[in-house]
């Protein structure tokens, strides 16, 4: 079976993958999202589920926050060490939003707009802050900000999934994710 699994910190995440991927996925491939209870969570439990994931042949993104920490290929170094001790390293991708999810949104306000519902945000995108929203240190507060407080999480997170544009270039986490899942995709589709 041709299989997509998506390994995440939070909920939020998974709304969002489960309103973008129809729009990216062929519909041959099979996709599950499991959310983790935070990025503690996700690390406790990775190895685990990896190696006890039961179809051999499935392709795996392990999607986490940077948030705080200085160093995100330091994140990415410790999960791909958890994806080889599982035995899944070459059929896994490590993929880390910096610093969190709200700055892929923040690169599209186009879609936050859409979403939302809030008239007029897309033209703030040629601010310097919205050029290059991973930059940004807390990007959830200043998604809330800018939306006056009507961005939620998880609602906002699947509102937004549905709108983004798979190929905007302002966050390179968004870009490194995009190119991850066309990356499984292929390699699916080829063994069909």
């Amino acid at each position: 079976m041709s299989e997509l699994v998506f390994l995440l910190e939070e909920e939020s995440a998974k709304a969002m993958l489960e309103s973008l991927l129809p729009r990216l996925l062929d519909t041959r491939i099979v996709v599950r999202a499991i959310a983790f209870e935070g990025k503690q969570d996700l690390e406790k439990q990775l190895e685990k589920k990896l190696k006890n994931y039961a179809n051999r042949h499935a392709r795996f993104i392990v999607m986490r926050d940077q948030d705080s920490s200085p160093d995100c290929k330091l994140i990415k170094a410790a999960l791909t060490d958890t994806c080889v001790r599982a035995g899944r390293a070459a059929t896994t991708l490590v993929r880390i939003a910096c610093h969190e999810l709200e700055s892929i949104y923040l690169a599209d306000l186009a879609a936050v707009e859409q979403a939302i519902g809030i008239r007029g945000l897309h033209a703030r995108q040629s601010k310097a802050k919205y050029r290059s929203p991973d930059l940004l240190g807390n990007p959830s507060e200043e998604l809330k900000k800018l939306t006056h407080g009507k961005y939620q999480k998880v609602s906002g997170s699947r509102a937004i999934g549905q709108c983004l544009d798979p190929e905007n270039p302002r966050s390179s986490s968004f870009k490194n994710l995009v190119a991850a899942i066309r990356k499984w995709e292929a390699e699916l589709l080829g063994c069909l």
